[in-house]
């Protein structure tokens, strides 16, 4: 297993990145042993080893860099539950701080997620609201059971067999459906009574349009001008510094500055109110057993779905960073940090690829950036928590908005629709699934259409027959090659597992025709390209190879590979061929089919047609022969 546990080299002359002189004696080195034994559990303490003042440094503005991101997000994922905001920034303290210590990527940021938010909201749309929040808190519990679970068995590699395009097609998916759910609260609107489907909701709350406040609405757009104007400005800045402005943070201190300033709420602008200045304290979560059943796919749902979110995130880091990632390490840091959020009353989270890439170009070196970003955002919640309660919901509403809009990768998203027609069918169904079905259940219809689509595609054998030519070649047989009616070569290629049994049978019935038609004497089966072989299939062979074997035929099998050869020894069928006859495979390819073809010769002997290449009299070689394969 690859681990990610690298430390940052030292200088020669024993010298550390950022550190004040050279290293120093035993006392260090046994230190250094402790800390890099201990690192191989807490990667974050394995990256200690070697670090200096210029690596806290970086991570430190880092983490300040990825709080003033995070307060708002944090915020808004909160309200999308139907949380108060405050539970948000718990959520961004405790999982973003825990998460860091355990995670494999050292630039990762865990926290509330747009997606995750999403689904947690669906799972607990037939929830009572005064049982929401235990309920978020209960999910959190069993997400993290669940994932570290995973981490348990060891099965954090499986994700890699999820095909992307149904991430692509989640994304788009989810996106669509947060912009749904929130683009009403931008232009001013009362969102409808929870508990419909989204767009039952979204119908209602647009029917009721003449009730929208002109004043919200301005708040809402103008959050959303601040925010692209700022953008532009960060993209001049970045050309010419390192520095720019947390162009979301600023929107939202400006839209509650502005409530403030002219007491908006009396003319009936929606707020978050008060947020209390307290951090998120220990309490052991509510378990009931009714609820556990009842949230138990959802659960399943978003643990998979937090897994593939955080994995992405990592790879796509690791992409550009060069970093090794151990996936069942990343699978624990999830279950472990959605654990311990559940005693301190978080909501799930996962990894968040906002703050994960504002994390890497704000220059972090390890995790500890992110237990940096954890402790700004509780000191701000400590200091600044009541000013909070006069940010507008339209603004938080429209920051959501544009966090949508910038989750769809467009050049990603028109790539996999122009592809492959399966590529697109798995992008357009996971996505519309979101929105239409349910957002914790798309991402598994998108892995079983993957799988549904799959297998057609993997059950595909390819049959092709062989010819020898005077010309001393071995070759696929053109429709113009004459038909040998003493011996028939075969080349066979695929995967043999149950899903292709119905054409393995087909083919196989293809070469008794021509065998009883033709009189044919020998056949000749090479292997080498066959894989998986399952038992269906190998009864196939079985009985393919015991009816020639009536028929005084000679059945030859070449390039049989180990896994082929066990299951034809266990079922007797080798025992029946004899070594004579059960070739297996060599290092140098399309040796065994010509040692096949001489011993098919020996039996034959004169029965050969009288114009068969074999027939010639000066001594060959293997290599004499062409492979025009």
């Amino acid at each position: 297993m690859n681990t990610t546990r690298l430390p940052i080299a030292p200088r020669s002359g024993g010298e550390l990145p950022g550190s004040d002189g050279p290293a120093a004696g035993s006392s260090d080195a046994a230190s250094t042993s402790w800390m890099g034994a201990l690192g191989r559990w807490i990667p974050a303490l394995g990256s200690l080893q070697g670090y200096g003042l210029s690596s806290l440094n970086a991570d430190l503005v880092a983490g300040i860099t990825v709080a003033a991101v995070a307060l708002p997000q944090a915020m808004a994922y909160a309200t999308v539950i139907g949380l108060p905001p405050q539970y948000g920034l718990y959520t961004a303290i405790v999982i973003t701080a825990v998460g860091a210590l355990f995670d494999s990527s050292r630039q990762l940021i865990n926290g509330p997620t747009n997606a995750i938010s999403i689904a947690v909201l669906s799972a607990l749309l037939t929830v009572p609201a005064d049982a929401r929040l235990s309920g978020a808190i209960l999910l959190a519990l069993m997400v993290g059971v669940i994932q570290t679970g995973i981490t348990l068995l060891r099965l954090g590699d499986l994700t890699r067999f999820i095909s992307h395009a149904v991430i692509v097609g989640f994304t788009a998916g989810a996106a669509g459906l947060l912009i749904l759910e929130q683009l009403p609260m931008v232009v001013g609107l009362e969102p409808a009574a929870a508990g419909g489907h989204v767009l039952v909701r979204f119908v209602q709350t647009i029917a009721g349009a003449g009730g929208a406040n002109l004043i919200g609405l301005g708040l809402g757009l103008g959050t959303v001008a601040v925010v692209v104007a700022l953008r532009g400005v960060n993209a001049a800045l970045r050309r010419r510094t390192r520095l720019f402005v947390p162009e979301m943070l600023a929107a939202t201190i400006g839209a509650a500055a502005v409530v403030y300033a002219f007491d908006l709420q009396a003319a009936g602008v929606a707020v978050v109110g008060a947020v209390p200045a307290e951090l998120p304290s220990f309490a052991v979560p509510e378990v009931e057993w009714q609820r556990v059943r009842e949230l138990a796919g959802d659960a399943m749902a978003i643990a998979l779905l937090g897994l593939l979110e955080a994995i992405a995130m990592a790879k796509a880091i690791a992409a550009k960073t060069g970093q090794r990632l151990d996936m069942n390490q990343q699978c624990l840091s999830e279950g472990l940090a959605n654990i311990a959020g559940s005693f301190f009353r978080c909501f799930p989270g996962s990894g968040s690829l906002t703050r994960s890439m504002v994390n890497r170009e704000a220059g972090a070196v390890s995790q500890w950036s992110g237990v940096f970003a954890a402790a700004a955002v509780a000191v701000v919640v400590l200091l600044l928590a009541p000013y909070a309660a006069y940010i507008p919901r339209a603004s938080l509403a429209a920051i959501l908005v544009i966090i949508a809009a910038r989750m769809i990768d467009r050049r990603e998203l028109r790539y996999y629709l122009r592809t492959t027609r399966f590529d697109a069918g798995v992008v357009a169904v996971t996505a519309l699934s979101a929105v239409v079905i349910s957002i914790e259940f798309c991402i598994l219809i998108g892995i079983f259409l993957s799988f549904v689509l799959y297998v057609p595609r993997a059950a595909r054998l390819h049959l092709t027959e062989l010819v020898l030519t005077p010309q001393r070649t071995i070759r696929p047989r053109d429709e113009g090659d004459a038909l040998c009616t003493k011996m028939l070569l075969f080349n066979l290629e695929g995967e043999l597992f149950f899903g292709a049994a119905p054409e393995l049978e087909g083919l196989l019935a293809g070469v008794e025709a021509r065998v009883d038609a033709s009189g044919v004497r020998a056949v000749i089966l090479r292997c080498r390209e066959v894989r998986n072989p399952d038992a269906g299939c190998i009864r196939l062979m079985d009985d393919f190879i015991a009816r020639l074997l009536a028929r005084r035929v000679h059945i030859l099998l070449c390039g049989v590979r180990p896994a082929l050869y066990q299951a034809l020894e266990r079922t007797g069928s080798a025992a029946r061929l004899g070594d004579e006859s059960l070739l297996r495979e060599r290092p140098k390819a399309w040796t065994g089919i010509h040692d096949a073809v001489a011993r098919a010769q020996a039996r034959i002997g004169d029965a050969l047609c009288p114009t068969c290449p074999l027939r010639q009299k000066e001594p060959e070689t293997r290599e004499s022969w062409y492979y025009m394969i």
